[in-house]
């Protein structure tokens, strides 16, 4: 089949690639439909981690099952589904907690599996014609077979759902005043759910034009930080207290005013002095123990300098880690189809499979009103 495969960084290619096959009774294989280029791709894409030439990407997928194993007792072929971007097996411990971003099961060693995604298992990436997917009772969601949504459904694999979890982690409640840093992909989701949630205002931080004008359009308060300090606008707009709660979307490749260089732990110590003291932080931006790129050596080894004793001082809270897509993937599956929410909004360019090396480019160097990608194989 052909799949986007990474060559080097910067460098992508549409490659022929094997053709996945049943491996277990308790797998499916989905002909994919749409499949999303996602922020976390490109720290592959950029040589941020230590992914080796030869991965397939892909981990926002969704498709119709076209085989089915002989222990799959809850799909059928033909059936529309979408999957989260964690691989998780639904027995293990963490999984029963519903803390499936972090199963024991799928990666031994490691808790934590993922498709085409560096040090997450053996589970090839869904940027291709087809998918194999493992315990698929469990990781696939049903969709509606009219091919109603398409763009809307395919965001439940990862950044619909990791949105909502950034305003779950900083426990978003009807009035809180919210401050995202962020307008990419999932901090406009981040942004989206706290208004779905009830936020009164939601303060929307980011310098990248198209994305804060899409935050406007949401009803949210851009914040361009390339023109001011979003700590001090901010505070000027919640009474000098700060926001009630806030949503680190942007991760460990931050950046300074002036976009002249990263600044790791520049957004983690803005969210702090943004948000009010004992008000909560949802962190569902990437941080990573290994980055190759980091512009320091404590950087490099996923160490930061990040002010929590500012942050004790204000007696704050700080929830992290990767989203559990399957705690939410389901009701917002449904708000969906009650057209009570329709994240597509982000979307900015659907594009053949074929053109994932342009894109991915565009993507990276956010031109164009590159904001969101999806691809259909």
């Amino acid at each position: 089949m052909k799949a986007v495969v990474y060559q080097e960084p910067f460098s992508v290619e549409i490659s022929e690639v094997a053709d996945p096959r049943i491996e277990h009774p308790n797998d499916v294989l989905v002909r994919v439909t749409s499949t999303a280029i996602c922020g976390s791709d490109l720290h592959m894409y950029e040589g941020r981690t230590a992914a080796e030439p030869g991965i397939v990407f892909g981990h926002e997928n969704m498709g119709i099952i076209e085989d089915i194993g002989s222990g799959v007792t809850s799909l059928l072929r033909g059936d529309r589904v979408v999957m989260p971007f964690n691989v998780a097996c639904g027995f293990c411990r963490n999984c029963m907690e519903g803390n499936t971003a972090f199963c024991l099961t799928v990666n031994p060693g490691f808790a934590g599996g993922a498709y085409g995604y560096v040090a997450m298992g053996p589970y090839t990436g869904g940027q291709a014609e087809y998918l194999r997917v493992p315990f698929a009772d469990f990781n696939c969601l049903k969709l509606p077979a009219n091919g109603e949504h398409e763009t809307d459904f395919v965001l439940l694999a990862d950044i619909f759902p990791t949105g909502y979890h950034g305003c779950e982690l900083a426990q978003v409640s009807p009035g809180d005043s919210v401050a995202v840093y962020g307008a990419g992909p999932v901090g406009l989701m981040a942004a989206y759910s706290a208004l779905l949630r009830g936020a009164s205002r939601v303060f929307v931080v980011d310098r990248v034009p198209e994305r804060l004008t899409k935050a406007t359009e949401i009803g949210a308060i851009p914040v361009d930080f390339s023109r001011g300090d979003p700590v001090e606008l901010i505070k000027d707009q919640t009474e000098g207290a700060g926001a009630d709660k806030g949503v680190d979307a942007v991760g460990y490749q931050a950046q300074v005013a002036d976009a002249s260089r990263e600044e790791p732990a520049t957004v983690l110590n803005s969210l702090i002095e943004s948000v009010r003291p004992t008000g909560r932080l949802g962190v569902p931006g990437l941080y990573v123990p290994s980055d190759p790129g980091g512009p320091t050596e404590n950087a490099r080894h996923g160490m930061l300098s990040v002010e929590i004793g500012r942050m004790f001082e204000k007696g704050q809270v700080m929830g992290t880690g990767q989203c559990n897509v399957k705690r939410y993937n389901r009701q917002l599956r449904d708000l969906i189809i009650a057209e009570r929410a329709k994240p597509s909004f982000v979307v900015s360019h659907e594009l053949s499979l074929w053109e994932a090396p342009g894109a991915y480019t565009k993507f990276d160097q956010r031109v164009e009103g590159y904001t969101k990608v999806v691809l259909h194989p």
